[in-house]
Order: structure tokens, then sequence, then C-alpha cells
């Protein structure tokens, strides 16, 4: 007799996935010939269901056999009730035909209602981890707080999950010491804060190489070479930052903790875009992300430093001022951050601790009274 089944079911609103989900869909890969994974999502919910799939497809690139698919159930959840039952039978065997003719031989779950849906469909109850005794973690507990069961989140997962917090300010202003600093007092808490991840400023590494090849092509053509405040912009070179900015942040979010510290973003990028050109990028701002907090660096108090490659000292009021415009008529969520170092810090801490203390408040998903928690 085989010990694997032809199509193995795995269904679930995966709100978030967590290591539990991702056990059971490899539970049913390693005992299966093909396995369908159905994300069940209501209008309810707060994490998208594209997101959903595509994060439980990411995860599962590389077990075989495993297509996951996405079904709208709005149906109201009663497993007391047989018009109910009938009613997500119809959504979930739709959703398993628009992926394959072949029925379903098995049903892996780790809920009460694994049984009575294995039965309906004529197909054998693979009941994986009824107790959550191999991966101790539900839905409900994610939701309820995702910094404690941060390492039971995959990458894509956590990426979504992290708070990306900007700091931003005009040039000199000590973002970058005060983005780092932040970082490591993060970091000093430990548990999942200790994965804290630092973003830098794209647009600085952009300036330097950008004055090293036009001083090179002009020492070339027998000119004098440009000073920093002798470079001639273009919109597309903001576009470029700006993209760059952005996957710089996402490609940390899914290797960093529950706050991402961002030394500036794609909005910064837009103000710096009016800064060297005059005006607004609709393309520029086009890449701007909306992010939870801001912390603006004022420019009262820190000496102007010149490191080579900065030619604004005479607008940092300008700038400063531009950039608290900016975000009050965005409506982003911002602090601006004055006075020594130390207290900068100490505002900025208060500031992400207040962010956390909020949650990500989530839309508790349907489900009956009576139910044990969401895998």
């Amino acid at each position: 007799m085989s010990d694997r089944t032809p199509h193995g079911l795995v269904i679930g609103k995966f709100y978030p996935p967590h290591e539990g989900h991702h056990l059971l869909v490899r539970t049913a890969a390693a005992a299966s010939d093909r396995v369908t994974v159905l994300v069940l999502a209501h209008a309810v919910e707060s994490i998208p269901l594209a997101d959903r799939v595509a994060w439980m497809r990411e995860v599962h690139a590389g077990d075989a056999h495993v297509t996951v698919h996405g079904v709208v159930d709005d149906h109201p959840v009663d497993f007391e009730d047989p018009t109910m039952w009938d009613l997500h039978l119809q959504e979930f065997t739709r959703g398993v035909a628009e992926v394959t003719d072949e029925p379903v031989t098995a049903v892996f779950t780790s809920e009460p209602y694994g049984a009575e849906l294995a039965r309906r469909l004529g197909a054998i109850d693979v009941p994986v981890d009824p107790g959550r005794g191999l991966a101790p973690i539900s839905g409900t507990a994610v939701r309820a707080d995702p910094v404690t069961s941060w390492e039971r989140l995959a990458e894509p997962a956590r990426a979504w999950f992290a708070r990306r917090v900007v700091v931003l300010g005009a040039e000199s202003t000590g973002t970058t010491t005060l983005s780092l600093a932040l970082r490591d007092a993060l970091r000093a808490r430990g548990g999942s804060h200790g994965l804290t991840r630092w973003v830098p400023e794209h647009g600085r590494d952009f300036s330097i190489e950008k004055l090293a090849v036009d001083r090179a092509r002009a020492i070339v053509a027998g000119e004098p070479p440009p000073a920093m405040d002798e470079l001639v912009w273009r919109t597309d070179e903001f576009e470029l930052i700006g993209r760059r900015q952005n996957a710089l942040e996402d490609d940390a979010a899914r290797l960093g903790g529950p706050v991402l510290v961002c030394d500036t973003d794609t909005f910064a990028t837009g103000i710096w875009h009016e800064r060297y050109l005059g005006e607004a990028s609709p393309a520029v701002d086009a890449l701007a992300r909306r992010h939870p907090l801001y912390l603006l660096t004022h420019h009262d108090g820190v000496s102007f430093e010149q490191d080579g490659i900065r030619d604004g000292e005479g607008i940092r009021a300008w700038m400063t001022g531009r950039f608290e415009e900016a975000l009050a008529v965005t409506g982003r969520r911002h602090v601006v951050l004055r006075g020594p170092h130390e207290a900068r810090l100490e505002a900025a801490l208060d500031a992400v601790d207040e962010l956390l203390t909020e949650g990500w408040q989530l839309a508790d998903p349907v489900t009956p009274a009576n139910a044990s928690p969401s895998l």
C-alpha cells in the first residue's frame, strides 16, 4: 500500500502565514503527489488576499507539486449548520477546480473541521498538529502580538509587518547619526528587536559616484573637474535613486526585526528633487511610500560639517521647513527632533514605543464563537 496520496488539500486563511501553516503544506507535499493550497479571504480582513497568496507561493516555491490559489469566501462561519457547510464547500470545490480537475483524496489540517471536510469530499482526514505541539503558534497569537511571534514568521510576512521608521532632515542635521543610534538602542533590547536593521541613504552613495564620474569625464575632456554644487541633476536620476531606496528597504525588512530604521526614504527623495531642480516631479513622487512614522532632525543646534559632498549649508533652514510642511500637508505622522543628541534619541525611542504599543490593529477574522484559535 502506497504511503502517498494522489491529491492533498490544505485550506486556511493564512492570516498571516506562520510556521504552523508551512508545516501543514510541507507535510502534505511529502505525503502527496500534488497539493492544492487554498488561501481563503473575507472582506473584513486587513491583509490583502493577493499578499497572502504571494507569500505562500514564495515560501513553498521549492516544494514539489504545490499550487497556491486564492479564494474569496465571504460566507458566515458555522460548523454546526449544514447549509453553511454547503456554501463553503461550493467555494472550496470551485477553488480546487480552478487549479485542477483531479479529485481531492486527502485533507491536511490541524483544525476540528478537518474530519467533516474530508468526509464531504470523500477524502482521507490527515490531522497534522491538532494539539499545536509541533508548531505552538496560531494566527490569533500573531495578530495579537507580531513582536513576540516574530521568529515564527517567514521573510515575506516579516517584511509586511516591519514598522518602517524614517529619519529625514536637511544636510548635516544628524540624520545618519540618529538613525544608527536608534538602531543600536533597539538592538540592545534583545529578542526580535535584536534583529533591527538600518537602511542607508542611497542618494548619498549615488551622489559620490556621480561626482567621481563627472570629474573623471571632465579631466578626460580637458576641462576643470566640477565641484559638488556644479553638478547637473536630471529627474531620471532621482527616479533611479527612489527605486533603489525602495529596494533596499524591502530587502532589509525581510531580514530584520519588527522595526526597520530608514535613513531617508522616497518621500524625502521627492523633496530633494525640488531642492535641486526647483520643482516637484510626479514620477519621483509616485515612488513615495507612506510609512507609519517620520523623525525629522531639526537644524537648530547642529553645526554644519562639510564632508566633501555637501553643498546646502545656506538652505538648511529652508529644507527643514519644507520637510515639515510636506509631512504635515500629506498627513504623515511625524515628530520633530530638537536639542542635543541624547534628547533626540530619547524622543525618537518614545515615538517608536508609542507606535509599537498601538499594535497593528488587524481586523479579526470571521469565526464562530466556539472555534479554536485560527491556524
